[in-house]
């Protein structure tokens, strides 16, 4: 990567009013949502509350998002210690709880965004047991999803799903640490294995010698040799999708930082230098890479937000000198991107915090639209920024 001057991160003139805006949607998000769950993304600006799914009411604890919800809250009130927040977060393990134990949509490689938010986290801050308890059950449940002998962690779907089997996604890397955390907190050491495993391969498959990453990417069931690429949210099999780069990025770094192993590092380091190669002039990603200033395609602010995030993660496990800085200084333009022209600050009709994501955009689904696990990543961004002995949840 080409060094970056070194610039200030955002100071207090725009990070604080940022973090109070953000908090003022939050508590009118409490109010409104309370243990209920926002839908995926906003629609017209407005979260409503999750669809009505599995024999379950509208704003019930189903899908893959529903933990950045109560993420923000813990989010909150690391920023804050204020009480209200850490009631209105630990209110929701239950939900949690629930969810694991009833089997309730756990056909996901996603109960590692779901529980390390929803539960792990409440247990490091509160030493809630039960809140323990349902997060080691949830990592069994993804224990079941790996698949031999490729040794790769099943993104999606009933096992045997001929559309889904053998499969994995990018955004995986990003579950991991649930599995790292559970051989911790055990003393087994088959969690790890397994996650070490399922990364490794991410490693030497979905990421590309040019340091693109596919979205998401098949093994032989019989033999477990690599396959092909393809994508679900990306403009074609061959581009890169902006926010799986962005989760290269910064699950790379974390799969790194459990293991030592610094293939990880350079691996998040490649991701990282082609994500910031292909920014437009405002530092905030085009939905997909492959496009730029001038193509009249949608930012995915999401994706901007993840990114940040992860290079400040990122920086923080290199040496002294110009690669740190410049990745340092990356997240902080793109954080002030997002503070200034994509937040909701200045925009009080919207109960996010941050506008202009794309979920999915060949299927047209929460298109130029708030998204949840945006907010949270955007408020992760902003809690790195402002506390700087603060320990992050993954």
């Amino acid at each position: 990567m080409t060094a970056i001057d070194v610039r200030p991160s955002p100071d207090a003139e725009a990070t604080g009013p940022a973090v109070a805006a953000a908090l003022r949607t939050i508590d009118a998000n409490i109010a409104e949502f309370g243990e209920r769950y926002p839908g995926d993304t906003t629609v017209h600006g407005t979260y409503p509350l999750r669809p009505a799914a599995h024999g379950l009411p509208e704003g019930a604890n189903t899908g893959w998002t529903t933990s950045f919800w109560p993420g923000m809250l813990w989010l909150a009130f690391d920023l804050t210690e204020d009480e209200t927040y850490l009631a209105a977060a630990s209110a929701h393990v239950r939900s949690f709880v629930e969810r694991v134990e009833r089997r309730i949509d756990l056909a996901t490689h996603d109960l590692g965004f779901l529980y390390t938010l929803g539960c792990v986290t409440a247990w490091r801050r509160t030493e809630d047991e039960s809140a323990r308890r349902a997060a080691l059950c949830a990592a069994d449940h993804l224990l079941t999803r790996v698949l031999e002998p490729a040794g790769i962690i099943q993104a999606w779907g009933d096992l045997s799903d001929p559309r889904q089997r053998g499969r994995t996604i990018i955004d995986s890397l990003m579950n991991t640490p649930l599995l790292f955390w559970a051989s911790r907190t055990s003393g087994d050491p088959r969690y790890g294995d397994a996650a070490l495993r399922h990364a490794t391969q991410l490693r030497d498959n979905i990421l590309r010698p040019d340091d693109t990453t596919f979205h998401t990417f098949y093994w032989d069931l019989q033999t477990g040799e690599p396959l092909r690429g393809e994508t679900e949210q990306g403009n074609s099999d061959d581009s890169c999708w902006a926010r799986g780069q962005a989760w290269g990025v910064y699950g790379f770094t974390l799969n790194y930082r459990y293991t030592g192993d610094v293939s990880f590092l350079t691996a998040a380091q490649r991701c990282a230098d082609y994500f910031l190669a292909h920014l437009p002039t405002d530092h905030v990603a085009y939905w997909d890479l492959e496009f730029t200033d001038g193509s009249g395609q949608e930012r995915d602010s999401s994706a901007a937000a993840i990114a940040a995030t992860g290079l400040i993660e990122l920086a923080g496990h290199l040496p002294a000198g110009p690669r740190r800085d410049g990745y340092r200084a990356a997240a902080a333009d793109i954080l002030a991107s997002l503070i200034s022209g994509y937040s909701t600050a200045a925009d009080p009709r919207s109960n996010a915090l941050l506008l202009h994501g794309v979920y999915d955009k060949p299927k047209g689904v929460g298109v130029d639209e708030g998204t949840l696990w945006g907010d949270y990543f955007y408020l992760e961004a902003l809690t790195r920024a402002t506390r700087a002995a603060w320990s992050d949840p993954w």
